[in-house]
């Protein structure tokens, strides 16, 4: 089964210049309730339109809601998806755009035209496989059937019953926004005989670099540049994954390809599809990585340039060291996925409604878990830190297993200030980028490797902490960070919109807030 919205897969794309006001009404029409998130949408002073099952409570089936949240001093490229019930798995997913006010100069040519592009691994099965997760034995992962660009089979594949494909024209520069909207898989992108130009990713100009590929990680988005400079022909577009055994064959189920065709083109593509770096070469990845880097000249939402904020003389006033991991429950029982060997139970409550009618009474309670160190044995429970409004957050995120990580953190943009293989140390700071680090909302961790990020807390509120990889995600490798500011002034912090849900020990709480 297929998630479509408005009868499309992907989504239709949500369009928006930096500061609008998006009013987005969700007609429930599966047989589950649901919820939607905005993967980088920072919402500012106002996490009650974040869309995730700690802020929010769900729409229910044959029901309605409507999100009304500002772009606020924001750009770039970013999508929306479902974040309950696995039910990514089944698609939901679209795109969404926030462009320049006129005011601010794009660091690069207008582009002939503005192509969206959500690349994915993608199952086999109907989303609601979530249950070979939770009724063993263990599952610890499930096979992805093959790769899709914008919901389209590879080209040339003998399943495939359409395939995804661009037109250009010869000479001139195109835009491709690629996200990874998969599962579980990083991949490395390419197009035959064209290099690409990196601008942007999440929100950040960056400094403008020419690569052959480039590796994109689960929930990431850039923008790339594609000038089409080559003979009047058709070339390959490819997504590999990373860290598998996948030839070059298009029939392979695990290699997405779509077409880039010239405008007047009589050449069908040909040679083998282009080769990328090796899947298993974690070395160039994070070296890429390394250099994607901030552009500080460039304005994005704001007149002044990006440069003008920086982290090269910040006082860090928090530290948390967080360890993504896997921990079994019993003998061949279920695999959960743990932050500091904690699993997230998901309370019927969402976080956000407890905090602001019970001061989180009976649904959480805060800092009941360890954010610098493993808390023993596996747990379970509501993992709920608090964050110090204003003050500088280094998270530091650390992988002791043998495949890429991904975290996200809804609600801000964060510095990525270093990458590193084996243990990080007080001593690794040393290696930070303090000068130019990118700022993203979505960064990987390299196998039996760690990440380091900054995180101003300047926007109260509840905020996801997670695994952008779906099984991890779904199966506990999350936690919510409380950023609280007393002052009720609603310049603030938001009050709870006048469509509020209520569910959970609120449920009754309800229709008095209803009538």
């Amino acid at each position: 089964q297929v998630i479509t919205i408005n009868g499309k897969f992907p989504g239709p794309l949500i369009n928006a210049t930096t500061n609008d006001n998006i009013q987005v009404n969700v007609f429930n029409d599966i047989d589950e309730p649901l919820l939607f998130t905005w993967n980088g949408i920072q919402q500012r002073l106002n996490s009650w339109q974040d869309g995730v099952s700690g802020t929010n409570c769900p729409i229910q089936p044959g029901r309605n809601w409507t999100f009304e949240f500002v772009v606020k001093d924001q750009i770039g490229s970013f999508f929306y998806f479902p974040s309950l019930h696995f039910q990514k798995a089944g698609g939901g997913f679209g795109p969404i755009r926030v462009n320049n006010r006129v005011v601010i100069p794009v660091p690069f040519p207008q582009p002939e035209d503005d192509f969206d592009l959500l690349i994915g691994d993608w199952y086999n099965f109907n989303y609601k496989v979530r249950r070979m997760l939770t009724n063993g034995p263990a599952q610890p992962n499930l096979p992805s059937l093959t790769m899709l660009m914008n919901g389209k089979g590879p080209y040339v594949n003998s399943s495939t019953q359409v395939y995804e494909s661009f037109t250009v024209s010869q000479g001139k520069t195109y835009r491709f926004r690629v996200s990874n909207v998969g599962l579980r898989s990083s991949f490395n992108f390419r197009i035959q005989n064209h290099r690409l130009l990196v601008v942007e990713t999440e929100g950040s100009y960056t400094n403008q670099m020419v690569v052959d590929s480039l590796d994109v990680h689960v929930g990431q988005s850039y923008s790339v540049l594609v000038t089409a400079d080559q003979d009047l022909a058709d070339y390959y577009i490819v997504a590999s994954p990373k860290l598998s055994n996948v030839s070059n064959d298009p029939n392979s189920g695990l290699l997405g390809v779509g077409l880039l065709r010239y405008n007047g083109s009589s050449t069908n593509v040909s040679g083998p599809v282009p080769s990328g770096p090796s899947p298993f070469d974690m070395r160039f990845s994070i070296e890429q990585a390394r250099s994607i880097r901030w552009n500080l000249t460039a304005g994005a939402a704001r007149p002044n340039p990006q440069g003008s904020f920086n982290v090269s003389n910040v006082t860090v006033s928090q530290t948390f060291v967080l360890s993504g991991s896997n921990a079994q429950n019993g003998n061949g029982g279920v695999v959960y996925s743990t932050v500091n060997n904690v699993s997230y139970m998901t309370p019927d409550t969402p976080l956000k409604l407890a905090d602001f009618y019970s001061n989180g009474s009976g649904v959480y309670t805060l800092d009941q878990f360890s954010t610098n160190s493993s808390n023993g044995e596996l747990r379970q429970g509501v993992f709920v830190a608090a964050g110090r409004h204003k003050g500088w957050l280094e998270l530091v995120l650390t992988n002791d297993l043998g495949s890429i990580d991904s975290w996200h953190l809804d609600g801000y943009g964060f510095f990525v200030v270093g990458y590193g293989f084996g243990d990080w140390t007080a001593a690794s700071r040393f290696s930070y980028n303090l000068f130019d680090p990118v700022v993203r909302s979505t960064v990987q961790v390299y196998p039996k490797g760690w990440t380091a990020v900054y995180a101003f807390l300047d926007n109260p509120g509840m905020w996801n902490l997670r695994s952008q990889k779906l099984r991890n995600w779904y199966m506990g490798q999350e936690l919510y960070l409380r950023v609280y500011d007393p002052d009720p002034n609603p310049a603030k912090e938001f009050s709870p919109p006048a469509n509020l849900l209520l569910c959970g020990i609120l449920h009754n709480k309800h229709q008095i807030h209803c009538h």
